[in-house]
């Protein structure tokens, strides 16, 4: 993993320089994209049917597994090829919305790549939300088709769907059409015949996907990637690992397969964009989830010789903390990286010497079709509290919240980002687009602050900021305080109401396993590093995960709901 050797060898710039310069695999040139100036890599693949040509590549090398169901590239190959023969001769045409409602499945690539390959527009929906809020998904988006698994059909019933279905994993009878009638399982897909894709005539920047909001606050907005906004992950994803390894003085890696756990969930754009077209790039095997389970996780990772998985933190917690982790032979697992919610410096730490695996984190949004930031190795440990530099193609800026003045390096303010990942627009919605996406930047809505190299820190979101008698509390601080008590594995802040001063932070937090802590001694431990008026008026002890969406962001809706109830009940005491 990382060597002993003095670090770092390369500065951040002098590191970039060198992997960008001309000739270079992650050169990088100017392009016009909707009116603006945007960097897009120069080379590797410009559409995603490009990765199912490379795909052929890979051959008979495991592609997808699930339990018992092994998918090789060649297979994935020959089932995309003909679901898109199949979605034609129903009348799909470039343009068309085709929406996939599914638990994590080898069903999920197989659709998502057809779809794309006839110059359709792929609609992932979230597996978890009820029946109306997934009809209301494929209403707003026009979806002519559903490709949804069983479970999602029951969800649906009693809800009048707009489109027809396909639906994998159905017994007979059980939905209108079975996905099954026409590719077959996927056991079955290998012995398909091989055929040609569809020649369809698809340009980087035409429309490609159709992702939803995580929906925190208001209903969910479909936010409309292009080809090149998803293809940016893989050369981003290839990167991250480039300039890691210049930084401690190693060569650039040849790019190898590997083996990767994937936990999280396929319809939320890190899980697809940044890891899944990776893995059909590079020739990964994926090994899936249904849901995480830490102890099935640990047999899986020595059976499957995984060498990276992650997601959350909470998943990094689970794995170290495991009573049984000493059982199993985890000598395969080199990375563990994750996204979406802080995390505890301790865990960094802990990743690289309890696990021995190089620690990862980056930021990215819906909006931004995953990668925007990368952060690895002695990056991260040296800097636990950033989510790293951007990536060459992405230009990030902080400005003020009125949007109006561009900060210097240090100041907090919004968080607005540039580049081939930004999504072209919201689905529909001319006025949310009017006020997001400002000459090729999008407004993150995320408070953060940039130091001299250009590494990023999240400060907190705009709309999160507590104000408590006209001073501004930015809840990740105070939550990162918490985190560095030995006690806590979870914690998130949100604002409880008071008649004078408008706003007071209060905190919910989740214990290691067998910790123990009370509110008295969260807050005086607190108190010892901030000002006292940022410290929690409430510290609720929570039992279990505190709330989150599917791509693992803490809900602070539920959270202020959770909190609010609370102060109300001890105030009425």
């Amino acid at each position: 993993m990382m060597g002993a050797r003095e670090w770092p060898a390369l500065t951040a710039q002098a590191a970039q320089e060198q992997l960008c310069a001309p000739g270079a695999l992650f050169e990088f040139t100017v392009q016009q994209i909707n009116g603006a100036p945007v960097r897009v890599w120069k080379n590797g693949p410009q559409i995603l049917p490009d990765l199912l040509e490379a795909a052929k590549a890979h051959g008979d090398r495991d592609f997808m597994v699930l339990n018992d169901e092994r998918v090789s590239f060649d297979a994935f190959r020959r089932a995309t090829a003909h679901l898109a023969e199949a979605l034609l001769a129903r009348g799909v045409e470039p343009g068309d919305r085709v929406a996939i409602a599914m638990r994590n499945l080898p069903e999920f690539p197989i659709a998502y790549f057809a779809i794309t390959a006839i110059g359709a527009i792929v609609v992932p929906l979230n597996a978890w939300w009820t029946g109306p809020e997934l009809d209301y998904a494929i209403r707003d988006s026009g979806a002519r088709t559903l490709i949804c698994d069983a479970a999602r059909w029951q969800v649906l019933a009693g809800q009048a769907i707009a489109c027809d279905a396909l639906v994998c994993r159905a017994t007979p009878g059980a939905a209108p059409e079975r996905l099954e009638d026409l590719i077959g399982a996927p056991n079955d897909w290998a012995t398909l015949s091989p055929r040609p894709l569809p020649e369809i005539h698809i340009a980087p920047d035409d429309p490609a996907t159709l992702f939803y909001t995580s929906g925190t606050t208001g209903k969910p907005k479909g936010a409309l990637g292009t080809h090149r906004s998803s293809m940016s992950n893989v050369l981003s994803t290839a990167y991250a690992g480039a300039f890691a390894a210049l930084r401690r003085g190693e060569p650039v890696p040849e790019p190898e397969p590997r083996a990767s756990l994937l936990p999280i969930p396929l319809f939320h754009v890190t899980a697809c964009n940044a890891r899944m077209l990776s893995s059909v790039h590079v020739g990964h095997k994926t090994v899936l989830m249904d849901k995480w389970d830490p102890l099935e996780a640990l047999q899986l990772i020595e059976r499957e010789q995984i060498t990276h998985t992650g997601g959350v933190p909470a998943i990094a917690w689970s794995l170290i903390e495991h009573p049984r982790r000493k059982e199993f032979d985890l000598s395969s697992l080199t990375g563990v990286a994750y996204g979406g919610a802080p995390a505890a410096p301790e865990l960094v730490r802990l990743i690289a010497e309890d696990l021995n695996c190089e620690p990862g984190t980056g930021w990215g949004m819906t909006e931004t079709s995953g990668t925007v930031t990368r952060h690895d190795g002695e990056d991260y440990l040296n800097r636990p509290d950033s989510c790293g530099p951007p990536v060459p193609v992405a230009e990030l800026k902080i400005m003020s919240l009125d949007g109006e003045t561009e900060l210097p390096a240090g100041q907090s303010g919004e968080l607005w980002a540039r580049g081939p990942m930004v999504v072209r627009e919201y689905w529909n919605r001319p006025d949310a687009t009017a006020e997001t996406f400002k000459e090729g930047w999008v407004r993150t809505g995320d408070v953060a602050r940039l130091d001299e190299e250009g590494f990023c820190y999240i400060v907190d979101r705009a709309k999160d900021v507590i104000i408590r008698g006209g001073e501004n509390i930015y809840p990740v601080e105070i939550e990162n305080r918490l985190y560095e008590h030995a006690a806590i594995v979870d914690a998130a802040v949100a604002a409880i109401p008071h008649r004078t001063l408008g706003e007071e932070p209060a905190a919910l937090v989740t214990l290691a396993s067998g910790a123990q802590a009370d509110e008295a001694e969260l807050q005086a431990f607190v108190r010892e590093a901030l000002a006292s008026f940022k410290t929690p008026v409430l510290v609720h002890i929570h039992d279990g995960p505190l709330p989150r969406n599917a791509s693992g962001k803490i809900l602070k809706t539920e959270v202020r709901r959770i909190l609010a109830e609370l102060a109300a009940t001890r105030a009425s005491a």
